[in-house]
């Protein structure tokens, strides 16, 4: 069976590509929603990786600090999308995720960390970082992604002194 593709079929693919097979591609820039943010952040270049989220004021312990938000997606959706080189997946339940890639609020720059000082809250279907200590202004704020695929092990480049070298799920 032949696909015929329309000039509007045309744009409409071009649109899938570059909004959900490309999006948080190199040349992309982290845009921060102030209606999602407990407190004033910025950006700019992190020595993790690429792009991080730093306090541009003190932050207390024990206070949400972002809502991680985006693109609802399914368990299927999700599989789809993996093959992109940057993921900002963030898994709600078994069966749902939230692709932070788009309609981010800036939460899915925030790097990993094995000594993070952020740690993640699925409220419902909602999903918040809350600082774990008190950050100080200026501070890259980083949390735990506990990623579990033993397949694909991902190099950890956080430094801090207790780094585990992968991003794993706990202790695997």
């Amino acid at each position: 069976m032949a696909i015929e593709l329309r000039k509007s079929s045309t744009y409409d693919l071009t649109a899938f590509v570059r909004e959900v097979v490309l999006p948080g591609s190199n040349g992309a820039e982290p845009v921060i929603d102030a209606e999602r943010c407990y407190f004033r952040l910025e950006y700019r270049h992190s020595p993790i990786h690429r792009w991080g989220i730093f306090a541009a004021e003190a932050i207390p312990a024990r206070r949400r600090v972002i809502e991680y938000t985006g693109q609802k997606i399914s368990e299927k959706e999700v599989w789809r999308r993996r093959f992109r080189e940057h993921i900002y997946i963030f898994w709600v339940n078994d069966k749902r995720a939230i692709d932070g890639a788009l309609g981010g609020s800036g939460a899915e720059y925030i790097n990993h960390s094995c000594e993070p000082n952020l740690i993640s809250r699925v409220a419902g279907s909602r999903i918040f970082l809350t600082s774990i200590r008190k950050i100080t202004a200026g501070e890259e704020l980083t949390y735990d992604y506990n990623l579990d695929d033993e397949e694909r092990p991902i190099a950890c480049t956080c430094g801090a002194a207790s780094c585990k070298g992968v991003i794993t799920h706990g202790d695997l």
